[in-house]
């Protein structure tokens, strides 16, 4: 489905999907060649992919490519989006050196069930519309609620954990845990503004989240990694 030709570049239009996505995906070329695949940077990598995919996704729904109906490509972009939540939870718990399996592997397990809706459910993923600023997804109405406290939870489950963990582990992983918070907040603050504004926005809450997400891509490539390895007396 082509999206709406006008002159006005808006702010998470198809053109603006594509250059997101590179930058994402250059910050994960970097955060790979630099770190190599220890871990962190590996959980880094990976969350940086995830963002990369829905973006590519988003403008394949829009313009379609590659063989693919803008249906399959609504349900790869979900399916990438749905795991973010437990890879950045998991990654803040090995900044803060701690084990976590029981709250790691439900996050995993809520993921690896809707993900599973999305991809082979057949109202899973219902329909999609390319508009002139975001993308409109429908998922099945049943699971529209619980997809939606099962990814703001997470979240705010990674943003509260993180700060604390903050707290009390020496001052490298402080700085890395504490910015890791607010890239978090990054993007979930502008997109509440953004709803509480426009309530027609709210139709498009994963497109533009996700759009704002790369600010969250920028800080963890830029800010989170680099003080995590930061020699500790550099850092206090």
């Amino acid at each position: 489905m082509r999206y709406l030709k006008t002159d006005k570049l808006y702010c998470f239009s198809p053109p603006i999907m594509i250059a997101t996505f590179f930058i994402e995906i250059i910050c994960a070329i970097y955060v790979l060649f630099k770190y190599k695949v220890a871990p962190i940077p590996r959980l880094a990598v990976m969350i940086l992919v995830g963002l990369a995919a829905f973006q590519l996704a988003e403008y394949n729904v829009c313009e379609g490519a590659w063989g693919m109906d803008s249906l399959m490509w609504a349900r790869i972009g979900y399916v990438a989006i749905t795991l973010l939540p437990p890879l950045g939870f998991h990654l803040a718990t090995k900044l803060a050196g701690e084990k976590r399996p029981v709250l790691v592997g439900a996050a995993y397990a809520s993921a690896a069930v809707f993900a599973f809706i999305f991809l082979f459910v057949g109202h899973g993923m219902q329909s999609q519309a390319c508009l002139g600023n975001y993308v409109i997804f429908t998922i099945a109405p049943w699971a529209t609620a619980l997809y939606s406290m099962y990814y703001y939870g997470w979240l705010m489950v990674g943003v509260g954990y993180a700060w604390k963990a903050g707290k009390t582990v020496a001052a490298n992983k402080r700085q890395a845990l504490q910015a890791l918070a607010i890239g978090y907040l990054a993007f979930i603050v502008p997109t509440t503004i953004a709803n509480v504004i426009d309530s027609s926005t709210i139709a498009g809450i994963p497109s533009i989240m996700c759009g704002f997400a790369v600010i969250w891509a920028i800080i963890l490539t830029t800010v989170v990694l680099p003080n995590y390895y930061k020699p500790e007396d550099s850092a206090k």
